[in-house]
């Protein structure tokens, strides 16, 4: 085992080539979105299993388990959340044809509860920082302290806050981020110009001189007894986010798919979480509660966060109505023209199958 992680560590920019490669045809397997071929998906997953071990033993490489100098989690939340969401097609799969299609989303609500333990485990164990990622990311970089008067006692020196960290700039993380949340095929989709372990070798270049001292990991009640309603508002909003999507699923399970009832509550919980977010880390400072300060990649994780629901236009019932329907109108306009017409089709077959499987889940 040590000589494949020192393999894939010494190997990991042509990793990441096939990889991509690799994620990218499993996209153009035939019958990738039947309701009856599991070939397929089991393929896809496999592919995308071994991707986030992979990601796992280069963000867990020793050189950058120095420079982050922070203690890694004892348990591989960020891993199991990947691998989790990598198997959730091929859970769903396989449960549609076995157990039929109402009781495929028995299975789903319990996948989707597996990935909300483990990231409210990673939120806690994190000290309560934000999720990045969906949990994929770990958020363990070194945070500075908070106090004002602490800042100016240091010589005025850049710190972030309370959520604030040591990181180095990535000027291209927030427009990868962005085109992962607008993809058409969803949260899961393979084809990622900006993997996570990509964004952490980045971040490992750009952090020369870490603090020498690691700060303890806060708890729930040093939060809520040092930012005050601030603290509180921070943590709903967080548990919003990562529980949202088991909320999603468990109204789908009950009221059904075509619902509208799942997707405006979907839509609401989104919402007041990510207002709740936005006001902690955006008030004004009052004489009791301090404002939340982000990392650059915190507060690219909440544009995220925003942009992502762009996904609610390809969810169930609003897609069927709308969405679907101006699809099919564009891809009936386009069909004459050589190539392009082709091309179109191909691109709304994606679409409509992906939109099945893959919306639903975006969580991060």
């Amino acid at each position: 085992m040590e000589a494949y992680k020192k393999w894939v560590r010494d190997n990991r920019n042509y990793l990441y080539s096939f990889e991509s490669l690799a994620n990218g045809l499993t996209w153009l397997l035939p019958e990738r979105f039947s309701s009856s071929e599991i070939g397929p998906e089991a393929v896809s997953a496999a592919v995308g299993v071994i991707t986030a071990v992979n990601e796992h033993i280069i963000e867990t490489a020793p050189t950058q388990l120095r420079v982050n100098s922070t203690v890694p989690p004892s348990f591989p939340y960020s891993l199991c959340i990947s691998a989790l969401k990598n198997l959730e097609p091929l859970i769903e799969v396989a449960a549609q044809q076995y157990y039929g299609d109402d009781k495929r989303w028995n299975f789903i609500a319990v996948t989707e509860a597996m990935k909300v333990l483990f990231r409210l485990a990673l939120f806690k164990n994190s000290g309560y920082r934000m999720i990045l990622e969906g949990g994929e990311t770990t958020n363990n970089e070194t945070h500075l302290e908070t106090s004002t008067s602490q800042h100016r006692a240091n010589g005025g020196h850049h710190a972030s806050g309370y959520l604030g960290y040591v990181n180095g700039h990535n000027q291209w993380s927030l427009e990868g981020r962005a085109m992962s949340a607008l993809s058409m095929f969803g949260d899961n989709a393979r084809i990622n110009s900006t993997p996570a372990w990509s964004y952490r070798v980045q971040h490992e270049r750009a952090t020369f001189n870490p603090p020498a001292t690691i700060p303890e990991r806060s708890t729930l009640s040093t939060i809520l007894s040092e930012q005050g309603h601030l603290g509180a508002l921070f943590v709903m909003g967080e548990v919003l986010f990562i529980t949202r999507p088991l909320i999603y699923v468990l109204l789908i399970r009950k009221y059904g798919i075509r619902s509208w009832t799942p997707w405006f509550l979907s839509l609401a919980v989104d919402l007041i979480g990510t207002s709740f977010l936005s006001y902690a880390t955006s008030t004004p400072k009052s004489r009791k509660d301090q404002r939340f300060h982000l990392s650059d990649s915190e507060k690219d994780e909440l544009r995220r966060r925003k942009m992502q629901w762009a996904f609610y236009i390809m969810r169930d019932p609003f897609f069927e109505r709308f969405t679907r329907r101006k699809l099919e109108g564009a891809e009936k306009v386009l069909q004459p023209v050589p190539f392009v017409g082709f091309l179109t089709a191909k691109i709304v077959e994606l679409m409509v199958g992906a939109q099945t499987r893959y919306t639903y889940m975006s969580a991060s």
